[in-house]
């Protein structure tokens, strides 16, 4: 049994380190890239299938740019570059999600983005859009609100804020792009 254990998480950290997480930011006219990263050893959620490439903290972590926020929440881990980043958690997984109406089916998520010089005051409605797609079976793309909000009134530390609506539960991939830069993760979206 302990031999079988320790194959499957060689297996599985092996398959993590193949299919690389980094951050992915691009220009308007630059072709998506994935470059595979060494990758810490974080706990994914019990819940989330090996099939599932959840992105996870690189070796590297980045840290934003003074002013802006540090800490992250215990769970969590900063994900991007100066041009755009969010916070997403170590496990891989969001659960429990909301729905927007009690008889709305999609699953409701807030996610909050920073990019470094973003000024809440002569951009009130942040040019940001969020899309996304299920990686592991068909499904309509996901969904967001009507436009991006600034979540943040203080101008050196403005964030933007976005909610979206996810079909289904599973494997998405999910890709910001404010004014061309993107920046894509893989999260599970479990009960």
């Amino acid at each position: 049994m302990l031999a079988f254990q320790m194959a499957s998480a060689l297996l599985f950290a092996t398959f993590f380190l193949s299919i690389g997480t980094k951050p992915t930011v691009e220009h308007q006219q630059a072709k998506p890239s994935i470059s595979s990263t060494s990758q810490t050893t974080a706990t994914v959620a019990a819940s989330v299938p090996q099939s599932c490439p959840v992105t996870q903290p690189p070796s590297h972590p980045f840290l934003p740019p003074s002013p802006y926020p540090g800490q992250t929440s215990t769970d969590g881990f900063w994900f991007g570059s100066e041009k755009l980043w969010i916070q997403l958690p170590t496990n891989g997984a969001w659960s429990h999600l909301p729905h927007y109406e009690p008889t709305d089916l999609a699953f409701r998520q807030k996610l909050q983005w920073w990019r470094r010089g973003y000024n809440s005051r002569t951009e009130n409605i942040p040019r940001l859009t969020v899309t996304g797609r299920r990686l592991d079976s068909s499904a309509p793309p996901l969904t967001t609100d009507e436009h991006a909000n600034n979540a943040g009134a203080i101008p050196d530390r403005a964030s933007m804020m976005t909610g979206i609506f996810i079909p289904t539960l599973g494997c998405w991939q999910i890709t910001g792009d404010y004014k061309g830069d993107k920046l894509t993760f893989v999260i599970w979206v479990a009960p």
